[in-house]
């Protein structure tokens, strides 16, 4: 009874150990590509990131202080808020990242940069470096940036969201970055900042981004068997209700990948080129005969 208890625990360690080492290595990757995206490209041209970041390249501007130090420092408030608001792995993956993006930049701010006196191309570069980093690291279950601490907890008493309230911290942080690194140094920001999100939302979400279908059609039986004998997706059917009519309608549910939506389009035209077809984005899907691998 005992040695068989012991193998059940030893094996059902191993995967969690295994999960753990995949975590720490993915948030080193995330980590050390945002330090290389900072001080190879961007703050050697004068331009900066949003959210504390951003804050942190101004003072160190300022005061000459290492931006290592000063992106750990501001940050720790931050951290503390969202050890208890969000949990504690987050708080330890975020802290873990924080510390491995601080001794990055340190390693490399007397490296040189390989965009000098090229705004543009480090903004560019820049931002699609950090982004993936950032990425990483969100996929991870962690972040880089207090920023989106700080917009959650006001959100909940104000009437904005928090998509709304980190624009309105950063279009302020850009502002004051014009006043230290020059109006144009600030648009270079901007756009850095810009492709860094989409880099992020590339990241996390992959690039075969799934799709959420909403089919309304009288021969559904036909569509739904269609998609699943040359698509391979399970379909499920739902029970619906004309609003107008008031006549029972079979409403056909499937998840899709970006690629297939093209071909999806076709098999509903075949069979019912009046069919009412509704397509939008998910984020995420997990179960059934839809597979996908998980950020955490």
């Amino acid at each position: 009874m005992v040695p068989s208890q012991s193998k059940q625990t030893k094996a059902s360690s191993s995967p969690l150990s295994l999960k753990l080492l995949q975590r720490a290595l993915l948030i080193i990757v995330g980590a050390t590509l945002m330090a290389v995206g900072l001080e190879i490209f961007l703050v050697p041209n004068g331009v900066i990131d949003g959210g504390i970041t951003g804050i942190s390249i101004m003072l160190s501007k300022v005061t000459g202080m290492p931006l290592g130090v000063l992106l750990t420092v501001l940050n720790l408030p931050f951290l503390f808020i969202g050890y208890k608001q969000i949990g504690k792995t987050f708080a330890i993956c975020t802290f873990f990242g924080i510390v491995v993006m601080s001794i990055g930049t340190q390693m490399l701010h007397h490296v040189s940069a390989l965009t000098p006196n090229e705004p543009l191309l480090g903004a560019v570069f820049g931002g699609v470096i950090l982004g993936i980093g950032v990425g990483l690291v969100i996929r991870s279950g962690g972040s880089l940036d207090g920023t989106e601490i700080v917009a959650i907890l006001l959100s909940e008493k104000s009437p904005f969201s928090v998509g709304q309230i980190v624009l309105f911290i950063n279009l302020f942080i850009f502002v004051m970055a014009g006043f230290v690194f020059g109006w144009p140094n600030a648009l270079y920001s901007i756009i850095a900042y810009y492709i860094a999100m989409k880099m992020i939302d590339i990241t996390i979400e992959g690039m075969d981004q799934s799709k959420s279908v909403w089919i309304i059609s009288d021969k559904f039986r036909d569509i739904g068997e269609a998609l699943t004998d040359r698509l391979g997706r399970g379909v499920t059917y739902l029970d619906g209700e004309g609003g107008f009519s008031g006549e029972e309608k079979k409403v056909i549910f499937v998840v899709i990948t970006r690629l297939e939506e093209a071909k999806l389009k076709s098999i509903v035209e075949d069979w019912d080129p009046h069919a009412f077809l509704a397509i939008g984005n998910i984020h995420d899907v997990k179960g059934g005969r839809f597979k996908k691998k998980g950020i955490h």
